[in-house]
């Protein structure tokens, strides 16, 4: 490597300062989970530990509607699948549905109550399938067609279950991720596991590439799993990205069953992969860097910023500008620019 391109890159790695636009709506506490309409370019919908549903345009500096959803602080939030009118919302051990079209006097439209314990994630399938993952280890699959509980998943994790998500091209698939460091991936319909991964257990440990082996203090646990909506670098990889407590990001080759990917990489579109931790910072990743022999299967990391507070979620929006939206421990959505 020439001085020229270590200067480079040692650039990249070191955290900048990128002053974010600002959305202000929720009254106090944390804003928790965020999401981008893909049906409307430019809106975003937010929650927070004051109980309030938040969306905004990102052509206006103003929120443009807050539903007061509960009294209780919002974990997770996602769009109903076809029909982004309506939103579903994990507050304690309930999942709430409202109608954006109500505007902000709009009150519950169902509401589901099969968990026992805090909601952590929810999702929801093209199918009208609903995830749920609770602090028990138990994932809750409801039929939103039929209004009933489908299936309930569990023996997976031994401890909290703290994220899933639907797998787009297996609608009857679904993978989960706990704090136990175990990654499982369930066929729903038959309520079995179809493969697991303990990144807790002394193979996977030993043969980290991230320099987790050993650790006690920052342990492997699953945080938050990413399932790409296409398949990358043609269609040639269908994959999903693992965020892990020990500061590492995994990829999975969901198709292959295999272990996690040294090599981190996507096609033109889906080439990158954000990242954002407790460490107070959000970093870009170019993953078709590690199909390289010479980056000996590993990914470049191509922006790193300094956001000042612990990220609790982030997302992206389908528009050329605008489109990082972070969520952190303040009661403010901040927006960034990513090439």
């Amino acid at each position: 490597m020439s001085e020229t391109e270590a200067a480079a890159a040692a650039a990249a790695k070191a955290p900048t300062e990128r002053k974010p636009r600002r959305l202000r709506g929720h009254k106090k506490g944390a804003v928790t989970c965020c999401v981008a309409s893909s049906a409307r370019p430019g809106v975003v919908a937010s929650s927070g530990e004051d109980g309030c549903l938040c969306w905004f345009d990102l052509r206006t500096k103003d929120v443009i509607l807050t539903i007061e959803a509960t009294k209780k602080p919002i974990s997770s939030i996602c769009f109903k699948a076809g029909n982004e009118d309506f939103v579903y919302a994990s507050a304690g051990n309930e999942i709430l549905s409202f109608d954006v079209r109500m505007g902000s006097q709009s009150k519950p439209l169902e509401t589901y109550n099969y968990n026992r314990d805090e909601i952590n994630q929810i999702a929801v399938s093209s199918k009208g399938f609903l995830a749920a993952a609770d602090d028990s280890g138990d994932v809750k699959i409801v039929n939103t067609t039929q209004k009933c509980l489908y299936k309930r998943l569990r023996e997976a994790h031994t401890s909290i279950c703290s994220t899933v998500q639907f797998i787009p091209w297996r609608p009857w698939t679904v993978i989960t991720g706990g704090l136990d460091s175990k990654l499982a991936v369930w066929d729903f319909s038959k309520g079995r596991t179809l493969f697991s991964i303990d990144y807790g257990s002394p193979e996977l440990q030993n043969g980290s590439s991230s320099g987790s082996a050993g650790q006690c203090f920052n342990p492997a646990f699953v945080h938050s799993v990413a399932v790409s909506e296409e398949g990358i670098l043609g269609g040639l990889y269908k994959v999903c990205a693992v965020a892990r407590g020990d500061g590492a990001v995994d990829i999975i080759d969901l198709e292959y069953k295999l272990a996690p990917a040294k090599s981190k990489a996507f096609g033109e579109k889906g080439k990158f992969l954000v990242s954002g931790g407790n460490d107070a910072s959000v970093k870009l990743w170019d993953w078709s860097k590690g199909f390289s022999s010479e980056t000996n299967g590993t990914s470049e990391l191509v922006l790193d910023i300094d956001v000042k507070k612990k990220v609790n979620w982030l997302c992206t929006a389908p528009t050329d500008s605008d489109n990082l939206i972070v969520c952190d421990t303040s009661k403010v959505v901040k927006v960034y620019n990513f090439p």
